[in-house]
């Protein structure tokens, strides 16, 4: 009788196992991601941020979308196309291109911190704006959590003169990638979650790439030093490939708010290499306003009402501008 339970008790066991795959993709969407604000930061005081944010994308959407199509992954169709044109200008051009400008003047930690807002911002749109989710008292104070934090952080401070500027570009630049969220959840896409995301990544780094040129950024063309030149090549190959082929891996494993608690893990690993590896200034009141941000984040994802893997996937290609 032992012997039957013990053999009947297998299959579980083996279910259980550990799987280091698991370990290697989050550790990817939490440390790659997360450092990949400081790599911006280390680019843009160099390299014109336009031209760093299109050369990184296009570069990295090129290579992908190729792969995938080498893959076997059919084209896109026209109404396709719209909807990964509509995701690149929102999500990318607006987002990253507000996100890369910004850190010229704000160090890497507090981008971080907020830019974790775009999941407040999100469900934001979605409650008070556009109607696609019930109203419940619990979400509208996870959402006024979130913004308390970051007027606490922006608010005036002795001990480190925060850009509030360029601080309020990358909350609008948030905003856009929340409104193209909701915008094109019901937009046809690729069934293909990494073929859409190379498409995006693609156009939006070719609309940069022309701003770049638009702005005079590339007169003359610009020098790209060995410290910049490998902090590039980290966003494309660490943060674009390697962080998104495991987000996307994740995401058709595990449950998709397993998997966004990159959204909270991410702005502390950025505040700990800002401050740790470049000397960035960390004050107590920057530790309880990121607190405050970080749990807000923490009860949206949390929320019942949360959203599966699907859903997650459906709407977008990224969680984070960390990608």
């Amino acid at each position: 009788m032992n012997a039957l339970q013990v053999s009947l008790n297998l299959p579980r066991l083996r279910e259980r196992r550990f799987d280091v795959r698991v370990l290697l993709a989050f550790a990817a969407i939490y440390f790659l991601w997360g450092a990949t604000f400081l790599a911006i930061r280390i680019a843009v005081l160099q390299i014109p941020p336009f031209f760093t944010a299109g050369l990184r994308f296009f570069t990295a959407g090129a290579l992908l979308y190729a792969f995938m199509r080498l893959s076997g992954q059919p084209s896109p169709s026209a109404a396709q196309w719209r909807s990964i044109a509509v995701t690149a200008l929102c999500m990318f051009v607006a987002t990253y291109g507000a996100l890369f400008w910004a850190e010229q003047y704000v160090p890497s930690g507090v981008t971080s911190v907020i830019e974790a807002t775009l999941p407040i911002t999100t469900i934001a749109f979605e409650v008070f704006i556009f109607r696609q989710q019930p109203f419940r008292w619990r979400m509208l104070a996870a959402v006024l959590l979130g913004f308390c934090g970051v007027a606490w952080l922006l608010i005036k401070n002795g001990q480190q003169p925060i850009a509030v500027l360029p601080c309020l570009v990358i909350l609008a630049g948030g905003a856009a990638w929340s409104l193209g969220a909701v915008l094109t959840r019901s937009m046809p896409r690729p069934e293909s979650l990494p073929l859409a995301a190379g498409a995006q990544m693609m156009l939006g780094g070719a609309v940069l790439l022309a701003v770049s040129q638009a702005t005079g950024e590339l007169q003359p063309f610009p020098h790209i030093s060995l410290r910049a030149g490998l902090a590039l090549l980290y966003l494309i190959v660490g943060g674009s490939l390697l962080g998104f082929t495991a987000y996307a891996w994740l995401l058709a494993r595990m449950p998709a708010t397993r998997v966004a608690s990159h959204a909270y893990v991410n702005p502390l690993v950025a505040v700990a290499l800002g401050y740790f590896a470049a000397g960035e200034v960390l004050t107590m009141r920057m530790i309880m306003a990121s607190a405050l941000v970080i749990a807000s984040v923490f009860l949206i994802l949390k929320s019942p009402s949360a959203p599966d893997s699907r859903t997650v996937a459906s709407r977008s290609p990224v969680a984070t501008p960390g990608m």
